[in-house]
């Protein structure tokens, strides 16, 4: 089993150098090859997933490889309850993704060798047990989506001259600050930690002094606080969305995003219980801003992308609010509504690609009637907006009253507060998603848009369906991951739940 796991992780990485000996006069048998890559991952991650001891809260199918023994250094991969589920979630998406990609038609050899890469990136961070691994790989997620965007993005005229190449530098610029600032905290913690980098033996032996502990938690906090799109340092995060192509959009907002709240829940929590104490006010009070002010901004957007892409930063601060309570319910909470979220985001984003890919346009108020002539993706479109509105069914709703019941159960007035804010937040979402699904699929049919064609074979719907049918049966029996999810947050927050406010 513990090969099994890294060759879920790798296998990606692996078919990524394979793809560089195909020729490039031959984009089908290279796509029939990323299919291959991100299907075989998907179903380890499922058998593995299938085997995985939901008594056991610790790591599970362990494989570790020196590399660097000197430097305390070693290539140890590993799932716990958290990673095993956000694990699943990267099976998913980059599944699904490979499988709607059909629309790239240039340089389809590089493109799938970045999507490939940016798939292993993401699982290998996922699965890391040792720090530097962990930051090696998060490192290597980032870098593809830079050349994605720049070399296979599209940004519609209208946003103040603002293109493509501008929506990469500020990304990438973003989430550079935000990595060196995170260094700057693995590595206090490398050597104050008896010079390793094993996470499990740094959770054992590290004692930092309070004062110490906060300043190291505020640069993980907010260095991976950027690529969770934290507000203030949220402003790369839509216009990224916007800029990419419809799997790297599906990528960014169902996964690597994710991985920006993984670090401070794997790491900052367990590793720091005196900072996370000391800054979770703070922190409630930005996931506030995530929730409401993207949301306003949300309302005002015409492009499907802008919406989604400010939708998904609001949906953030829902995970940030659970994080912040630093109790079971609430972390918990936080986690399942991020494997929740990455579905509905990827659904939403492969969507919004299928029909932008006949009509060149994705403004709502250009679009009316689609659903007359796309019903099939008119009814997932219904659904993924039902599931981000936070309707019962869907998983999207589990995961929002875990975190809502773990901030209100703190007691104190600032996360009651918060707690009134997130729900308020609901509202907001539903009145932007409302808006937009009843104006570019309802109303009177636009004759401009008879050349619209509907998902009809199984082929097409594959992707849709999936990230549908996952939705409604997290939505239905959340048990399947809230049981494995509890066990290991337990062991990560009793430290800081312990400490009174």
């Amino acid at each position: 089993m513990e090969n099994l796991l890294t060759i879920a992780v790798l296998l990606p990485l692996a078919s990524a150098f394979l793809a560089f000996l195909l020729p490039a006069k031959k984009p089908g048998a290279i796509r029939a090859l990323a299919l291959f890559a991100t299907g075989v991952s998907l179903l380890l991650t499922l058998y593995i997933f299938s085997r995985f001891d939901r008594q056991d809260a610790g790591y599970q199918f362990v494989k570790s490889i020196e590399w660097l023994p000197s430097l305390g250094v070693h290539l140890k991969f590993g799932v716990d309850g958290i990673s095993m589920v956000l694990l699943l979630l990267v099976g998913i998406v980059s599944f699904c993704g490979a499988l709607v990609s059909h629309e790239i038609h240039e340089r389809e050899k590089e493109y799938y060798i970045l999507f490939l890469a940016l798939t292993s990136g993401i699982s290998g961070t996922f699965c890391s047990m040792d720090m530097f691994f962990f930051y090696f790989f998060y490192e290597m997620a980032v870098i593809p989506m830079y050349l994605l965007i720049g070399m296979y993005g599209s940004l519609p005229a209208g946003k103040h001259g603002r293109t493509k190449e501008y929506a990469t530098m500020k990304l990438t610029l973003y989430l550079t600050a935000g990595a060196v600032l995170a260094l700057i905290g693995l590595l206090a913690m490398y050597f104050a930690g008896g010079k390793t980098f094993d996470m499990v033996e740094l959770k054992r032996n590290l004692q930092l002094a309070e004062a110490t502990q906060k300043w190291v938690f505020a640069c993980l906090l907010f260095g991976f606080g950027f690529l969770a799109s934290m507000w203030p340092f949220h402003t790369w995060s839509p216009i990224g969305y916007a800029a990419a192509p419809t799997a790297a959009s599906m990528m960014h907002a169902g996964v690597l995003k994710k991985l920006g709240a993984y670090g401070i829940i794997r790491l900052a929590l367990p590793l720091l219980p005196e900072g996370a104490r000391h800054w979770a006010n703070l922190l409630a009070i930005l996931a506030c801003f995530n929730i409401l002010y993207a949301g306003w901004a949300a309302l005002t957007q015409k492009d499907w992308k802008f919406v989604i892409g400010y939708s998904s930063v609001s949906h953030m601060g829902y995970v940030l609010l659970g994080i912040a309570t630093l109790n079971v319910v609430g972390v918990s909470g936080a986690v399942l509504l991020m494997f929740a979220h990455g579905v509905m985001a990827a659904l939403t984003f492969s969507l919004i690609g299928f029909f932008y890919h006949q009509t060149h346009n994705r403004m709502v108020p250009d679009l009316s009637g689609l659903a007359r002539k796309i019903p099939f993706i008119g009814v997932c479109m219904v659904m993924a907006v039902m599931a981000s509105s936070g309707l019962p069914g869907f998983a999207n709703f589990v995961s929002e009253v875990m975190v809502f019941i773990g901030a209100w159960s703190q007691g104190s007035t600032l996360f009651r507060v918060a707690t009134i804010c997130a729900v308020w937040g609901i509202v907001v979402t539903a009145t932007y998603l409302l808006w937009a699904v009843r104006t570019s699929f309802f109303g009177p049919f636009d004759e401009k848009w008879n050349m619209l064609k509907d998902a009809t074979t199984p082929w097409q719907k594959l992707p849709y369906v999936l990230l549908l049918v996952v939705l409604l049966t997290v939505g239905f029996c959340p048990r399947v991951l809230t049981g494995i999810i509890q066990k290991s947050v337990a062991t990560i927050v009793p430290k800081v739940a312990e400490v009174q406010r």
